[in-house]
């Protein structure tokens, strides 16, 4: 091999080496570059729950009415309690058992709604299947937690509130 040719390829081999160095060097920094870019957006994925007032209500009882249906599907679908009652500002756990009663797999995804409608708002989900799609294979039992809260400032009209929660089946086009 001729000078030239080595000295070309040496040049070369250096702007290799400095271009892996600084690729390096920019993997570690998009971590935060990330992180700082989410919260100029405001699309955090942390969650922050309870950062606002947590303060809890002693002073006020609300009832909150669990209810579960399955819109056409013949699972089992209940509530392990009927209903609770709670402080606005406390964070309740609560569970739902369902079961897969057909003899296949099944996709499902539930939805809450609450009675009375405007009471949606005041209620804030930490923890819920309904956040996801839920797959039982035939058969298949589980039990699955809710965790929430009534959030302080309920209007004092609210004294009940039912929430719902509907599983509807995926359709296989989803």
């Amino acid at each position: 091999m001729n000078a030239s040719v080595q000295r070309e390829n040496t040049v070369l081999m250096r702007k290799l080496l400095v271009i892996v160095v600084l690729m390096l060097g920019f993997g570690f920094a998009m971590v935060p570059m990330y992180r700082q870019i989410c919260e100029a957006l405001g699309i955090s994925q942390t969650r922050t729950v309870g950062s606002a007032n947590t303060q809890v209500d002693l002073t006020r009882d609300v009832k909150v009415e669990l209810v579960a249906t399955s819109a056409g599907l013949p699972w089992r679908f209940e509530a392990m309690e009927s209903a609770v009652t709670v402080h606005p500002g406390e964070f309740k756990s609560v569970s739902y058992r369902v079961v897969n009663t057909l003899d296949r797999p099944v996709v499902a995804h539930a939805v809450m709604n609450t009675a009375p409608a405007n009471a949606m708002g005041w209620i804030e989900k930490v923890e819920c299947f309904c956040f996801s799609d839920q797959t039982l294979a035939p058969g298949e039992s589980r039990e699955m937690p809710v965790v929430f809260r009534v959030k302080s400032g309920l209007p004092q009209e609210l004294s009940t509130i039912s929430i719902s929660y509907t599983f509807f089946e995926k359709s296989k086009a989803s």
